[in-house]
């Protein structure tokens, strides 16, 4: 078998972060389960990564920026309403193929408000200007109509919340809702 490369191995602990991260958190994940699910000594781990904050901000930089993709390639070309569905349509298949995508963007709000509140705003800068880029990203699409893009995100955060608690899609807290966006826990209608 072909040793990885330390950029393959980074890569590894980057996704392994993900899911750790996704399932406790910042406070509650300790980088010897993130060594451990990679294959590799906590020793090593710090060879890629200088600590566990540079580790939670290569995992939460790393769903982000796969958040902004997925907007990005299904509004490609389209615009307004077009543009609504196919970004909506597609956030659900992701958090639906993927749950530790929703469960990591609800831990980075968590862990930006804990550090923010103990005065650290290193984390808070890295999320807030992933989120912008976010904003950013749906709002082309939008015309650049601020409503527009204020509406979407913020469905977009009802449906974290609603699919986080597990509301089943026959629930009639999601009528209102497209029904593509529709969810059950992590499955699609």
């Amino acid at each position: 078998m072909a040793r990885m490369s330390a950029d393959e191995r980074r890569e590894s602990v980057i996704r392994a972060a993900v899911h750790e991260f996704a399932r406790g958190g910042y406070y509650g994940t300790s980088t010897e389960a993130i060594a451990k699910r990679v294959g590799v000594s906590q020793p090593y781990l710090f060879r890629l990564f200088p600590n566990k904050l540079a580790i939670f901000l290569a995992a939460a930089e790393r769903c982000l920026q796969e958040t902004r993709q997925v907007f990005a390639t299904a509004s490609e070309g389209l615009y307004g309403e077009e543009a609504t569905r196919a970004m909506a349509n597609a956030y659900t298949r992701l958090i639906a193929e993927d749950p530790d995508k929703l469960q990591m963007q609800l831990q980075m709000y968590v862990t930006v408000a804990a550090a923010e509140a103990a005065g650290d705003h290193e984390l808070g800068e890295l999320v807030r200007q992933g989120w912008l880029e976010l904003w950013d990203t749906v709002h082309v699409p939008f015309g650049d109509d601020v409503k527009e893009t204020t509406t979407f995100m913020a469905y977009g955060m009802l449906i974290n919340t609603l699919a986080a608690m597990g509301f089943p899609p026959e629930h009639r807290v999601w009528q209102g809702l497209y029904p593509e966006a529709q969810v059950n826990g992590r499955l699609e209608k």
